[in-house]
């Protein structure tokens, strides 16, 4: 039994001694990307599967981000989250043997999904051990460093905030300060969310020139004396200066194309 351990113990370090995620990446890229694709939100990724019936994106094969999720996150992950050692070693296992023999039935996929992926067949990728270790930790940290790159672009403001400290920190990153007054009740602000606000090139938009706070009225006090005139409509965007001064407010639910263009309007 202690030399099993042991031997255990070994395995875990050579597997970790070499393993990286800058290298797992790079194999991924080279080797992988043309068939699983770059990251797409996983709101839109919803919408696309489970209300459009997969006719939005058309997708045959996970995203990068679909398989880090299937691997880390979903029902059928992996391993253990609280034993990455452990867990790395059974990522490894199960990257070797579904490489080698790529069937649907054994995928750890959403099941509801993967009527829509084409059939794999075995593909050669010429991945040795130390290969498949590094795609193990590429998985493992993809979704701490994407955070880590691309921070959250919505605030959720709470009732603790400092009015201070965003100011700081708007003058600090020339930024202005867009708010967005919101409500969990409200059918139009749930429509905007979903097809205007989670769209990537409206989400890199507003990264661009704005601090975003997203702010449920019924919850939370809306911050910079905003709520002087305001008539509690939902949603309604205010666009303030990074000294926290009311430049200007839009009431209602809007398309694409015009939020665009607020966001145009407002910018620095």
């Amino acid at each position: 039994m202690i030399k099993k351990g042991l031997l255990l113990i070994f395995i875990i370090f050579i597997s970790n001694l070499n393993a990286n995620y800058e290298k797992g990446q790079e194999i991924f890229l080279e080797k992988c990307s043309s068939c699983h694709g770059d990251f797409i939100d996983m709101k839109l990724l919803k919408t696309n599967f489970f209300e459009k019936d997969n006719k939005v994106l058309n997708l045959t094969t996970p995203t990068v981000n679909m398989l880090a999720y299937a691997i880390i996150d979903s029902p059928k992950h992996i391993g253990d989250n609280e034993d990455p050692e452990m867990q790395q070693i059974e990522i490894e296992e199960f990257l070797k043997s579904y490489l080698k023999n790529p069937d649907l039935n054994n995928s750890i996929c959403e099941p509801s999904i993967i009527k829509y992926y084409d059939k794999k067949e075995f593909v050669d990728y010429k991945l040795n051990d130390e290969d498949i270790s590094n795609l193990a930790i590429y998985f493992m940290d993809y979704k701490k460093r994407r955070l880590e790159k691309n921070p959250k672009k919505v605030r959720i403001l709470s009732n603790d905030f400092n009015e201070e400290e965003l100011l700081k920190e708007a003058k600090e990153s020339n930024k202005k300060i867009l708010v967005y007054a919101t409500s969990k009740t409200c059918h139009f602000c749930k429509k905007m969310d979903k097809e205007v606000l989670s769209l990537n090139d409206v989400e890199e938009e507003v990264q661009k020139d704005f601090i975003f706070l997203k702010v449920d009225i019924e919850e939370v006090s809306l911050p910079f004396n905003l709520a002087k005139g305001y008539r509690g409509m939902t949603p309604t965007f205010f666009s303030l200066s990074n000294e926290g001064k009311l430049e200007n407010k839009y009431p209602g639910s809007w398309n694409k194309n015009d939020f665009l263009l607020i966001l145009k309007e407002n910018k620095k």
